[in-house]
């Protein structure tokens, strides 16, 4: 019982701690093209920002909610659904590229490319587990079946 209550108190601690790091990044995101620390963001940076602001909030949320509630099953349906997003912030990234690499030597325009379509093709392997652990957690809770009631004797 006290490995249980230590593993969720554990649990709980690092949804507060993906809360204030989402928090964090909100802020940053938002302002990166006003600080101007990094070079190679372009303007169109703001095509972008919609759904990264959308995923940082959706993850803070869900996070919230996680510390009143994480069942395995739950937590695979939120997931899939932070993936789509994830997804959807990676594509409009790929085809927005609001990146200017013109002052630097070298593919960087070719590297970063193929590193948003490897996370791409990692966030698709990731909502495959989902949906696969979902529909083993829903076959494991069919297959249990109703209680049965001991014979009488």
């Amino acid at each position: 019982m006290a490995d249980t209550k230590t593993a969720k108190s554990a649990r709980r601690i690092g949804y507060v701690i993906a809360i204030a790091i989402n928090a964090a990044l909100l802020v940053v995101v938002n302002n990166l093209l006003e600080w101007g620390w990094i070079s190679w963001l372009t303007d169109d940076f703001e095509k972008v920002l919609p759904l990264l602001n959308l995923s940082l909030v959706a993850t803070m949320v869900v996070n919230a909610v996680y510390l009143i509630y994480d069942a395995s099953w739950f937590k695979s349906v939120c997931e899939l659904g932070l993936l789509a997003i994830t997804m959807a912030v990676l594509a409009r990234t790929y085809i927005v590229f609001p990146f200017d690499f013109s002052a630097y030597a070298g593919s960087w325009e070719t590297l970063t490319r193929l590193v948003i379509v490897l996370g791409m093709i990692g966030v698709g392997i990731a909502m495959v587990v989902h949906l696969v652990k979902l529909i083993g957690l829903a076959v494991t809770a069919g297959s249990s079946g109703p209680p049965r009631e001991k014979a009488s004797t």
